[in-house]
């Protein structure tokens, strides 16, 4: 179960490597996604899905709107984990 910052980033890793093809050793917190990872609107559509997929939760687009960085991912994955 992803509860924190300690699950959530290696999980999240482990998609944007398998997805994306992007190298994990590119993939920091502070990494910018379209900037430094490559990844545009269509990805992080395909990206939602996939989260949904491993949350169980529906996660709103609204939410990612604001989502620059792999660290915005992962606070807004805590955020909807931390929700009932």
């Amino acid at each position: 179960m992803l509860k924190d910052r300690e699950d959530i980033f290696p999980k999240l890793t482990e998609i944007l490597v398998e997805m994306f093809e992007v190298d994990e050793e590119d993939i920091t917190e502070e990494a910018h996604l379209a900037d430094d990872l490559d990844i545009d609107s269509i990805d992080a559509v395909d990206l939602i899905v996939r989260l949904k997929e491993l949350t169980g939760k529906k996660i709103a687009p609204e939410e990612f709107k604001s989502v620059r960085t792999v660290g915005d991912v992962v606070g807004a994955i805590e955020k909807v984990m931390a929700e009932k």
